[in-house]
């Protein structure tokens, strides 16, 4: 039996609008972190949940921060020397989406310590990728990809 396949149709961004969004989800989350007591901290990582949850399932072009980037930043710069594939920074997206809902679900819970603690952790991803450049969830991504292509390679 031949089975046809199509080929995978890969998105390609500018890299540079991920590293934007980092910039912006660090504020955010920093944010989170100084306003915890209150219940400002439920709705900024509310916002940030639903800003990851975009970026996950439906796509980086659906991300507000990635729309910000497209619309107001994008036009003021020369064109990128390369684009990349969207696949890890969308899996980056979930990552962050794990964090930020586990932070969401201690503030509702009460447990400000899974909140300081979830959120704290997604703050250092998110700021790794802002400052420097390096993208913890792509990492991650690519790491899997690489383990699943060697053990498929070996059956």
């Amino acid at each position: 039996m031949t089975v046809i396949t199509r080929p995978v149709q890969r998105t390609k961004i500018d890299p540079r609008g991920p590293r934007f969004g980092a910039v912006l989800t660090s504020v955010v989350l920093a944010a989170v972190l100084l306003t915890i007591p209150s219940g400002l901290a439920t709705v900024l990582l509310g916002w940030q949940v639903v800003v990851f949850a975009l970026g996950a399932f439906v796509g980086l072009w659906a991300q507000p921060y990635g729309i910000a980037y497209r619309r107001f930043v994008r036009p003021r710069l020369a064109s990128p020397r390369e684009l990349e594939d969207a696949a890890a920074p969308r899996f980056a997206q979930s990552v962050g989406l794990v964090f930020a809902a586990v932070g969401l679900l201690g503030l509702l819970a009460g447990i400000p310590d899974l909140a300081y603690t979830a959120v704290g952790l997604a703050l250092a991803a998110a700021f790794l990728n802002a400052a420097f450049d390096y993208c913890l969830g792509c990492e991650m991504y690519l790491l899997a990809a690489r383990t699943l292509d060697r053990r498929s390679a070996t059956y």
